[in-house]
């Protein structure tokens, strides 16, 4: 993606006639963010993190494109079934996926008590699913 030009001394005497090219956003080698400049999913954006191509990637990529493009009023609110079978697969390969911490300590607490240990669900607002991508 980067290209390395020499120049001379008397090159840098005259003023640049250099062209500066727009970034092509089909270009798969371009670094982009989560979104494209299309609107599509950047599924190798290092944001995600690998979630994609992992055990679990096809659940999670139909979670993730379910939100995204979601239309209902609270944003994610019709693709529970798409993050409940990512969740899921995610349980089934726990050194792959670990739980947060105080999730697991709640789960204890629970299963300590006699209790089944709730499943954490993905938390979905009007603005989006809490991510930090």
């Amino acid at each position: 993606k980067d290209r390395i030009i020499f120049v001379t001394k008397e090159d840098h005497e005259t003023p640049s006639n250099a062209e500066l090219v727009a970034d092509d956003p089909n270009d798969p080698y371009e670094e982009h963010g989560l979104i494209l400049p299309n609107g599509d999913i950047n599924w190798n954006c290092p944001c995600l993190g690998g979630m994609a191509s992992g055990p679990c990637g096809e659940q999670f990529k139909s979670a993730f494109s379910c939100f995204h493009y979601s239309t209902q009023d609270i944003k994610g609110s019709d693709c529970v079934d798409q993050f409940r079978a990512m969740q899921e697969c995610m349980q089934k390969y726990p050194d792959l996926y670990p739980q947060d911490e105080e999730e697991e300590e709640e789960e204890e607490k629970a299963a300590g008590h006699g209790e089944p240990a709730a499943a954490p669900e993905a938390t979905v607002t009007k603005d989006g699913v809490d991510s930090s991508c």
